[in-house]
């Protein structure tokens, strides 16, 4: 009898979902995803990803599930097509973020939240933008329990901090600056620009080269 080879599993990359449903929710992903890279960028073994699908079960391709935005710690940075924790040391990301869209259905988050308990997050995060509700759950033990004050809530791995406004969620560093936006980030610099060159205006009104300070 001739035996078939076996054949080789593949893991997707894509699950053939779209990253967002919709502008808003994008912006939070990114808001998110982006200003953790930079709370993290001096740390080599944290890697953040976003909507990026984490097979915690080698040989199980159809156990997967790409959360908005994930952190895993004691991991390094570095491109990857999708979040084989068996390739990974098997570490669990610790922490995720869900940001909700009018498309989700109670029966998906509540699947979502069973998958992150079973297979060990330790902080799981669900924002919804359009009714500016926040949710979060810590690990105790086996189970991802209820946060029951989010705001105000400091996250223990991540040291950030949310507030909650009656208009909108404000992010916070754990040196008290606010999550900005792509766009809030370019004018912060432009405005430092700006400062640098009347300030450099100003020297050489004096008499003093800019360029010779300090050199």
């Amino acid at each position: 009898m001739t035996l078939t080879p076996s054949r080789k599993l593949i893991y997707p990359d894509s699950d053939g979902q779209p990253m967002a449903d919709n502008t808003l929710q994008f912006r939070w992903i990114v808001l998110f995803k982006e200003n953790l890279e930079c709370l993290f960028r001096d740390n080599l073994d944290v890697f953040v990803g976003g909507d990026l699908l984490w097979y915690p079960v080698e040989g199980h391709p159809e156990i997967r599930v790409a959360p908005d935005v994930m952190v895993v710690f004691h991991r390094p940075k570095g491109e990857r097509g999708s979040y084989r924790q068996w390739e990974e040391n098997g570490i669990a990301p610790q922490v995720v973020f869900e940001i909700l869209s009018p498309g989700n259905r109670l029966a998906e988050m509540a699947k979502k939240l069973e998958f992150y308990e079973q297979y060990g997050v330790e902080e799981y995060y669900i924002y919804d933008p359009q009714l500016n509700e926040l949710s979060g759950y810590q690990r105790v033990g086996n189970r991802l329990r209820v946060i029951e004050e989010m705001n105000g809530w400091v996250s223990p791995r991540l040291g950030i901090r949310f507030a909650l406004t009656d208009d909108e969620l404000l992010v916070y560093y754990p040196n008290g600056e606010r999550f900005k936006t792509t766009v809030e980030l370019a004018q912060e610099l432009e405005r430092e620009r700006q400062r640098a060159e009347r300030l450099a205006a100003y020297l050489r009104s004096q008499g003093i080269n800019p360029d010779e300070i300090g050199g």
